[in-house]
């Protein structure tokens, strides 16, 4: 009787142990599998920006200087590797987007050109949906990290290598950027 107690008692064990590391590997994968969806929509952003580089130089001669870092920030991005060095390269382009949103203020005759609106158009549509894919990710991450940290997992976690993984987010200079009230002019 105390055999059969024994061996119930290993075999629950063992389907715990089971259960809990394919948990971990299923949610590795969910991450893994969200960031290919971010890569899509970057892949698309990335496709765009040298267009959008060639219709706004025509018009900014002499600003030079933000299509300069528009198009360092596309390079890194594309030859970024892992991910948390995708993670920085985006937020870095993003910075030089905004950039770029920022000096088209002063060419309106720029503002009205429609390829310049049509690419305006196409790229905004791809933020709006790195934006659903990042949340996605970041609560695929979150998930994962949950899992790592939590008793018992966390043991199966340590023992094969899971560790918490980085949440894409705004960055430090996007993220001081929100926090400053907008300026609102209406000189213009």
């Amino acid at each position: 009787m105390a055999i059969i107690l024994v061996v119930g008692i290993v075999i629950v064990l063992i389907l715990l142990f089971v259960s809990s590391y394919n948990k971990l590997v299923k949610l590795r994968n969910n991450r893994e599998n969200a960031f290919a969806d971010i890569d899509v929509q970057l892949k698309q952003r990335h496709d765009l920006i040298p267009q959008l580089v060639d219709t706004v130089k025509g018009y900014m001669n002499h600003e030079s200087k933000v299509l300069t870092d528009i198009t360092a920030a596309r390079s890194a991005a594309l030859n970024a590797n892992s991910i948390n060095d995708k993670i920085a390269a985006e937020q870095s382009l993003s910075g030089a987007l905004s950039g770029l949103k920022v000096a088209v203020e002063a060419y309106p005759n720029l503002k009205a050109n429609t390829n310049f609106i049509q690419l305006q158009d196409e790229i905004s549509d791809i933020e709006n949906k790195l934006a659903a894919v990042r949340r996605y990710f970041n609560s695929a991450t979150r998930e994962l990290n949950n899992a790592v940290q939590m008793f018992p997992s966390n043991i199966l976690a340590g023992m094969f290598n899971f560790k918490t993984e980085s949440m894409f987010d705004v960055g430090v200079e996007e993220r001081a950027k929100m926090e400053q009230a907008p300026k609102i002019d209406f000189s213009k």
